[in-house]
């Protein structure tokens, strides 16, 4: 048992500390959801290891998916970034009009051949990243023209915003926020961000007016939360708030600093969704205000980690692919610990790697498995994990972000870059992101 450990070990790549801290997530998953289904379990007849039994295979499959995914050469997924960009639009225009609907809003598709249910808007999340990433890389050079550079950078994000806002807006909102600080990183004029701040307002402002006028669309819902979250309408004499805020606080309250212990959650029997968006809340309960830390700050030490490997990679495609990733799972990480700590209305979001799912989890499974190939690669490049390797010619007389996947294909690969690098560099001066990165790639 320990030789086989070893020998996975070995071939395990990336950064260390990321899978460390995916591993660490995914065991605290497995307390969580396995103290706050018991009620779940209960009502569904089901025994109350079913939806351990259930989660346990679901992270081992997302673990494999993401080993699996860390072995592939990262450059690939430029390769079929738009082909899956292009598959998520009507997907998610089916999944509007067609998908499954949950508290007035559709946001879910089931797959029939194999019965699986799934939100587009976890695919959507993951193809506009990588596209977001080709295209930046490939715009560089006129990044600061509006249209040269920007309107290509800002449209595919605008319709997969507007595509997924009807349906679940909070997503649509924290795609709009982390893909604005990826065009700050890479290196949008600030006026031109100023200018998406005021068109996605305009924006938010006619879907609510539509949908008030219509009654099409989520705006009763979006009302009463925002109302709820500022206080709640006064109705004789009591003020509603949202049901589930106020058991979330109460668990919170009832964690204190070291908690009630492991499977001691009172809270779990009131919350309506325990294992799901309020799992953060039973988390702090039963460990305290400490094991509500140790969540945070892994999370923070994954963006960390991943912001060292956007500095470290010489490519701005596998750099903007790094960090955009990284970015938006630990934004939702953020939002979603917000609303369960009243600091932000309900929105609807999960905690990746921790609350209870299927789908949602192998979605941040293959990101994570993308930033990790991002992380093999500029290990083998810098010569960490593979110090015997002979020197590859200087980083900066490449133009495409191709890095040879075996030592049977490196020299293939090298010819072909040498021919395009010569024809490339008489016509171009190369170029660097402000991180410093060696030319971009023209993916």
């Amino acid at each position: 048992m320990a030789d086989h450990m070893k020998q996975l070990l070995t071939k395990t790549k990336g950064d260390q500390v990321i899978w460390g801290v995916v591993v660490l997530l995914s065991f605290i998953s497995l307390l969580a959801v396995y103290s706050s289904t018991g009620s779940l379990a209960y009502r569904m007849e089901k025994n109350s290891s079913y939806y351990l039994v259930k989660q346990v295979m679901v992270l081992g499959l997302g673990l494999l998916i993401t080993y699996w995914v860390h072995k592939i050469n990262y450059t690939k997924f430029a390769r079929i970034a738009v082909i899956l960009y292009l598959l998520s639009l009507p997907l998610l225009v089916y999944t509007l009009f067609f998908g499954t609907s949950l508290n007035e809003g559709s946001r879910w598709i089931k797959l029939p051949v194999i019965n699986l249910t799934f939100q587009t808007s976890d695919l959507a999340k993951l193809a506009l990243f990588m596209f977001l990433a080709r295209v930046l890389s490939m715009k560089q050079d006129v990044i600061k023209d509006l249209k040269k550079g920007f309107i290509p950078v800002l449209l595919p994000m605008l319709f997969t915003c507007a595509l997924i806002a009807p349906a679940n807006l909070s997503t649509a909102l924290m795609l709009g926020a982390t893909c604005s600080i990826v065009f700050f990183i890479g290196r949008v004029q600030v006026k031109h961000l100023l200018l998406l701040g005021a068109v996605g307002i305009i924006g938010i402002s006619v879907l609510f007016t539509v949908s008030k006028l219509t009654g099409f669309g989520r705006a009763k819902t979006w009302q009463q939360r925002i109302e709820d979250f500022a206080g709640g309408k006064k109705k004789d004499g009591k003020t509603e708030d949202v049901y589930q805020v106020q058991q979330a606080k109460i668990a919170i309250a009832n964690g204190g600093i070291a908690g009630r212990g492991p499977g001691k959650s009172l809270q779990k029997n009131f919350l309506p969704h325990p294992y799901s968006d309020f799992i953060f809340a039973i988390i702090v309960e039963e460990y305290g205000l400490i094991g509500g830390t140790v969540v945070t700050m892994l999370y923070l030490l994954f963006l960390w980690r991943s912001i060292l490997i956007f500095k470290r990679c010489p490519f701005a495609f596998g750099a903007f692919l790094a960090v955009g990733l990284s970015i938006t799972l630990v934004f939702q990480a953020m939002l979603n610990m917000a609303v369960n700590v009243h600091l932000v209305p309900v929105t609807g979001l999960t905690l990746p790697m921790i609350s209870m799912g299927g789908s949602s989890i192998w979605f941040t499974s293959i990101a994570i498995g993308i930033v990790l190939s991002v992380s093999r690669y500029v290990d083998e490049m810098e010569g960490v994990k593979k110090p015997e390797r002979k020197p590859r010619k200087k980083v900066t007389e490449r133009t495409f972000d191709e890095p040879a996947e075996d030592a049977n294909e490196e020299e293939t690969e090298q010819a072909a870059t040498e021919q395009i690098a010569v024809a490339a560099l008489e016509g171009n001066k190369s170029k660097k992101t402000t991180t410093g990165k060696s030319p971009v790639p023209a993916v």
